[in-house]
């Protein structure tokens, strides 16, 4: 039994062109480049059917009802995986999770195989994590017509979801897009979380979007165009209306040898309420979790009236089941 290797996964395309079927419609998310501004507009929409105000029960709906999901995480997840599950369960679905460390895949299966399998006990929509850059793609394209593939983390280059339910956070607090700066500040070249949302915000016609990060942890220049690469953090987020932060992205970096030290990027890059003096007054603060309180941000100001972080947690749920639902509806189509 041959066993694909990441390699392989790496020469496939991000999946933006194996997104739609024949109608046009969404049958995989893999990634937010190539969805047009309609298309997410449509999905944030459609996520806030799915919200409800606090302590007032969750919306619920009978529309996976009879449908099976199958949660292949081959990387560690809470917060995603968690979503997921909760997302189908609430819109009546059968739940399956896999587990790389219970998986045949530990034991030498192929991919390919796996998903295979799982095909063959009618599971409909697979939520894929994975370490290796191309596998959501590299299995949307073999899969069955009859199923659907949706990214819940690919290495560093996607996270759609959590794209999404940025976005939507955003729009929340800020309504329209068009005249907002936006300061995406740390790891940005590991992180799939930055890739994602900046992908998205500037889809959505963001109006000043900023890329903050020490020298050696930025993207190239052309990767995201329409962006600021930025390497002061006090220039990033002077007059900035949402200030996201992120984590070093330890478990992805082999290659860089002289990355900041935690206590150095504490000092030059980490969120304060003294640096958020120079922002917009009434800017938001964000993090896509886990929270390293002390380093990337001051741990009081993950918890002030400014921070939105907890509403980003419960938005994921309501996106997922937005996208669920959809997908679904275009499967149902077929």
């Amino acid at each position: 039994m041959s066993v694909t290797t990441s390699s392989e996964f790496s020469n496939k395309s991000d999946g933006a062109d194996l997104q739609l079927d024949a109608n046009g419609q969404l049958r995989h998310l893999l990634t937010l480049r190539g969805l047009s501004r309609a298309q997410i507009t449509d999905l944030l929409d459609q996520s806030v059917e799915f919200l409800s105000p606090p302590g007032s029960p969750v919306i619920r709906s009978n529309a996976l009802q009879g449908r099976t999901i199958a949660n292949l995480f081959f990387e560690p997840s809470t917060r995603t995986r968690a979503s997921f599950q909760l997302a189908a369960t609430r819109l009546g679905a059968d739940v399956l999770n896999l587990d790389v460390n219970t998986s045949s895949r530990a034991k030498g299966e192929s991919i390919l195989d796996t998903i295979y399998t799982l095909q063959a006990m009618q599971v409909d929509i697979f939520v894929v994590r994975d370490a290796s850059t191309g596998v959501p793609a590299y299995i949307a394209d073999n899969a069955s017509e009859f199923v659907s593939i949706l990214n819940a983390g690919e290495s560093t280059v996607a996270h759609p979801t959590q794209g999404l339910l940025d976005l939507l956070t955003i729009r929340q607090h800020k309504g329209s897009f068009e005249n907002l700066a936006v300061a995406i500040v740390g790891d940005i070249a590991h992180s799939r979380v930055a890739r994602s949302a900046a992908e998205g915000l500037l889809t959505l016609g963001v109006g000043d979007l900023r890329l903050v990060s020490p020298p050696e942890l930025a993207l190239d220049s052309d990767t995201l165009p329409g962006a600021r690469l930025l390497h002061d953090l006090d220039t990033g987020i002077r007059d900035a209306d949402v200030v996201m932060a992120l984590r070093i992205q330890h478990e992805r970096i082999n290659d860089i040898d002289d990355i900041p030290g935690m206590e150095e990027y504490a000092s030059n890059f980490g969120i304060s309420h003294e640096r958020m003096k120079i922002a917009a007054p009434d800017a938001i603060v964000m993090h896509p979790g886990p929270i390293n309180r002390g380093i990337e941000i001051e741990s009081s100001l993950a918890d002030s009236a400014a921070s939105v972080i907890t509403e980003q947690v419960t938005n994921g749920v309501a996106v997922r089941m937005a996208v669920l639902s959809t997908v679904a509806k275009t499967l149902a189509a077929q």
